[in-house]
């Protein structure tokens, strides 16, 4: 899996760098669950390992895909390793040092991300600086659309094919192709997200929710939208939309985390 090979690349490059020594957080008396820190504490800009020495330029549409829940490797794919010296694993805290460029500008910021982990590793708050910084992600298009698709009403159980996808799922994924169809030349990128419940490993929920994601993207170009316009991610058990699920009993524990289950089609407009 290539998260895998990635997660493995980025710890083989921390190795060599003497990154995996975990120095700890700079930040102060972060919270368990990664909510907050009692003093963010942020390293100097000059301070970033030799092989992310001056930053990096991130892609804004990944940064804009960032989301609480995520985990390391997840992050990885998005942004690379983190680029100071506060560790790799089993740390709470991650900075980086990116390179923006103003939206419709010629300006570009330095700016340093934080992004605080809870007692799972997961992501759960995230920083800049200069706080400005934010404002530059700002998206390139004027409107964005979500659709949202139940991936139990898109395939049945553990299916994940697009010759697997439901009468019912063929007809949503139907009425969603006129709409994209009608408004095509107004579109300037379709995102497909996929996403499943917290059941399962996380690999095994990670490899799921981007085959659905991809079966969902080819059946859309079977009925003529263009590929070119998309994009597909898989982000598995994250950002979940319930999540106060309790039940012991397993059917009913499957049937309330039903929300999480899900692929969203995101549509953005030109401007």
């Amino acid at each position: 899996m290539r998260y895998i090979k990635q997660l493995a690349t980025a710890a083989t490059l921390l190795v060599a760098l003497g990154g995996l020594a975990a120095c700890g957080s700079v930040s102060r008396d972060i919270a368990h669950d990664g909510s907050g820190a009692g003093t963010l504490v942020w390293p100097a800009p000059d301070s970033t390992t030799p092989m992310h020495k001056d930053g990096t330029w991130p892609s804004p549409a990944s940064l804009r895909r960032i989301r609480p829940g995520m985990n390391k490797h997840q992050l990885i794919d998005l942004l690379g390793p983190p680029h100071f010296h506060e560790g790799f694993w089993g740390v709470h805290e991650w900075n980086y040092l990116f390179h923006l460029r103003q939206p419709g500008g010629d300006k570009v910021q330095v700016c340093q991300y934080k992004i605080l982990f809870d007692h799972d590793m997961l992501a759960r708050s995230f920083y800049w600086k200069p706080a400005s910084c934010a404002g530059m992600l700002k998206s390139e298009t004027t409107r964005e659309q979500t659709f949202t698709l139940s991936t139990d009403a898109l395939f049945g159980f553990d299916k994940s094919s697009i010759a697997d996808i439901l009468p019912d799922g063929r007809r949503q994924l139907d009425a969603l192709t006129q709409k994209l169809l009608a408004q095509r030349d107004r579109i300037a990128s379709v995102r497909i997200i996929g996403y499943t419940d917290r059941l399962g490993s996380e690999t095994y929920n990670d490899t799921l929710s981007e085959k659905r994601a991809y079966a969902v993207m080819r059946y859309l170009v079977q009925q003529g939208v263009p590929d070119r316009l998309m994009t597909v991610t898989g982000l598995g058990e994250s950002d979940p939309v319930e999540t106060d699920c309790t039940d012991d009993a397993r059917a009913a524990l499957i049937a309330c985390l039903a929300p999480n289950r899900r692929v969203e089609v995101r549509v953005f407009g030109k401007k």
